[in-house]
């Protein structure tokens, strides 16, 4: 009986030390900023124009990389109303608000942003700080 009562304690102190040497899932957890992209009201710019604001977008979406602040980026295929996403990683939503605010195509209306707070383990191209070069 004492062999039993000495395995059940030193299992639990081994368990106890896993505990505090392993974070809480809730603290593995970091906040990003999830945008969708979405067609915009204003979509009758000529070619010319579209394709200047499109290369103004691109240099923007630069921009906010080598910033550290834009983790993803990419349109979609299909042609519908969802037009492409953004993973920033920001503090506030105010921050990601500003920063839209410089991306011509969603100053020229060609693209409205719809801006969630979104969770994820911190791993791979979602480590903390700026890119590497």
């Amino acid at each position: 009986m004492k062999k039993v009562l000495l395995l059940v304690f030193l299992a639990a102190i081994c368990s106890i030390a896993n505990a505090q040497n392993n974070p809480k899932p809730e603290e593995q957890i970091r906040k990003y900023w999830f945008v969708l992209l979405l067609k915009g009201p204003v979509r009758n710019q000529d070619s010319a124009t579209a394709a200047k604001i499109q290369r103004g977008h691109l240099d923007n979406m630069d921009k906010m990389y080598y910033d550290g602040k834009l983790k993803v980026a990419g349109p979609f295929g299909d042609g519908k109303d969802w037009q492409g996403i953004f993973i920033f990683d920001c503090a506030t939503k105010e921050e990601v608000e500003n920063l839209l605010k410089t991306d011509p195509a969603i100053a020229a209306g060609r693209l409205i942003a719809d801006i969630r707070p979104w969770y994820t383990a911190p791993t791979g191209s979602f480590v903390p700080g700026k890119p590497k070069s």
